[in-house]
């Protein structure tokens, strides 16, 4: 049977293909809706671009829900020089038909986790962890009737990508995030240790456009412009996809390797503000609340996403 899953996201175009892989997958995955949140842009882009996705991909039944406009003690923090002004900068899209729904998102997450049987929704989170923060101090049972969160976010052996130390969707809201990490719920950390592994290459970018069809020529052109900073900035031969590594996970987990480890976000610190402080070797007896995905098989990755994409109009 398919996974339900609910989608917490600040697209982004990493976050679109992200999105997008899922779109092509309702054998495997079941959204059960969109819940956008600020991060890579404001909100209102967010909300839209999640919007201008299902357009894309002629999916408008899936329900989309704005969330918070800003972390939960702190001033917002973006990444439009990542991103664009958009957050979506490069493919020309659909504008959107169908509008966000009336309810709050963390409502959203509130009501349909609390809906479904114990242990059957995942929650897929490729942004700043506000909403599911927020979510769990207004009702802390969600925790435990979800069947994992899937989060990208953090760093250990990578260490961080908008500070020395934090990787921005953490750093963007680290108290969210430390609520989170303290839940008790089953967690899956993507961090920037394996998604920097996963580098889109110009080949890998352009099988994406070759595919012939409207979606694979957004997700081209969503890569070709937003890709340009990460390959300036590491000097590397392609610049890491990072979010799509949450659906990968989810449908070849296979394509992965980790271990349960403890978790623990700096909050306190000017310096490590956001810090992902993963007890990898065990050295100390803090209980482990979370598998760290150190590796994957970066092959095996771009071919599920490009077959998967592929299958889109």
């Amino acid at each position: 049977m398919a996974e339900k899953v609910i989608f917490d996201t600040d697209p982004g175009q990493d976050d679109a293909v992200a999105i997008l892989t899922a779109l092509a997958s309702p054998d495997e995955i079941d959204i059960l809706g969109i819940v956008t949140i600020a991060g890579n842009i404001p909100i209102h882009h967010t909300t839209r671009n999640a919007l201008r996705l299902l357009e894309l991909t002629d999916r408008t039944d899936v329900p989309v829900h704005a969330g918070c406009a800003r972390p939960l003690l702190r001033n917002l923090v973006t990444a439009e020089h990542v991103h664009g002004p958009t957050g979506l900068d490069g493919p020309d899209l659909p504008e959107p038909t169908l509008t966000a729904r009336d309810a709050h998102g963390v409502d959203f997450l509130i009501e349909t986790i609390r809906a479904h049987p114990s242990g059957t929704i995942r929650l897929l989170a490729l942004g700043p962890l506000t909403n599911v923060g927020l979510a769990m101090t207004k009702a802390p049972d969600i925790a435990a009737r979800l069947k994992d969160i899937v989060l990208m976010g953090g760093g250990c052996f990578e260490a961080g990508n908008i500070t020395p130390a934090a990787e921005f969707n953490i750093f963007v809201d680290p108290e969210a995030a430390a609520i989170v990490f303290a839940s008790g719920a089953a967690i899956t950390v993507l961090p920037l240790d394996v998604t920097h592994q996963m580098r889109s290459t110009r080949s890998r970018i352009a099988a994406f456009g070759d595919l012939g069809n409207r979606s694979g020529a957004a997700v081209a052109a969503m890569l070709g412009f937003s890709e340009r900073f990460d390959v300036e900035k590491y000097g590397w031969e392609g610049a890491p996809l990072h979010d799509p590594c949450v659906t990968a996970f989810v449908l070849q987990p296979d394509i992965f390797t980790g271990r349960s480890v403890n978790v623990a976000i700096e909050t306190a610190s000017p310096l490590t503000r956001g810090m992902t402080v993963c007890d990898y070797w065990g050295v100390t007896d803090r209980p482990k609340n979370a598998v760290w995905v150190r590796s994957g098989d970066s092959e095996a990755y771009f071919s599920l996403l490009t077959e998967r994409i592929a299958r889109l109009p």
